[in-house]
């Protein structure tokens, strides 16, 4: 299933989060926590909608999510061995927030933190300087800065892609109602087109039915006209035979026989 327009935006938003956890943030820094309740309710609304993605991946967002609030409440604690202690009951994100990543970007802060934590804690009790003590962890974290900005250059990687899908999503969409409108236009063309056909064929009916019967009465009114003539002819001559019948009687009795 295609992730939806408020999927996109919360991987990019939890990618965005995941990055400025990673970074050292100054105490008044407020963006973090302002994000990570946007990304709260759009999870929320995410799993409101219909097409949610999967359980699993809705399990790991939600991971995520509640590991960086449990990140930012650690970091409002006191003290460090508070903050150490926190930590250790955070669980960091399974697996990556955009394809590139190597690890899980929530692992990589899970284990700054705790290299921080850790380095705090030695600090405060053994009373000296902590970038002395922590040497170590710094030269970890210096390396783990290299995947940050891998992760970083990834996710604007990711942006243009996911930027690159809509905009081709919704030109195909574009294409697909231009597709339906002509169909549309052409099918209301074709119905036009037979309803006239079918008129035309209708009348064309009526037309032929009118000139059989016109027919029919024209075919009637001959074989009578051409009874009657008959008759008539029949008479005619009847009397004509007649009338030379009677001549030839008449001339024999007016001329006798010569003797």
């Amino acid at each position: 299933m295609a992730a939806t327009r408020l999927e996109l935006n919360l991987m990019r938003l939890l990618s965005r989060c995941e990055a400025l956890a990673a970074e050292r943030r100054d105490p008044e820094e407020w963006r973090l926590e302002k994000y990570v309740a946007a990304l709260e309710d759009m999870l929320r609304e995410l799993k409101k909608q219909s097409s949610k993605p999967a359980p699993e991946l809705l399990n790991e967002y939600s991971r995520k999510v509640d590991f960086l609030k449990g990140l930012l409440e650690a970091e409002k604690l006191s003290s460090s061995t508070e903050k150490a202690l926190a930590n250790q009951f955070l669980a960091p994100g399974r697996t990556p927030t955009t394809v590139k990543e190597r690890t899980p970007a929530t692992k990589t802060v899970h284990l700054q933190t705790k290299a921080r934590c850790t380095g705090k804690m030695r600090s405060e009790l053994l009373g000296t300087d902590p970038l002395a003590i922590n040497d170590s962890e710094e030269v970890n974290v210096r390396k783990r800065k290299g995947l940050v900005s891998d992760e970083k250059q990834s996710a604007v990687e990711l942006d243009a892609v996911l930027q690159h899908h809509q905009d081709m999503q919704e030109k195909l969409a574009e294409e697909m109602l231009s597709l339906a409108r002509s169909l549309k236009n052409n099918t209301l063309a074709a119905q036009n087109v037979i309803k006239q056909d079918n008129q035309t064929l209708s009348h064309s009916l009526r037309m032929a039915d009118q000139n059989f019967e016109k027919l029919k009465d024209e075919s009637d009114r001959l074989e009578q006209h051409a009874k009657k003539s008959v008759n008539w002819l029949l008479w005619i001559m009847l009397i004509v035979v007649c009338f030379i019948f009677i001549s030839m009687i008449l001339f024999i009795r007016i001329f006798p026989k010569l003797k």
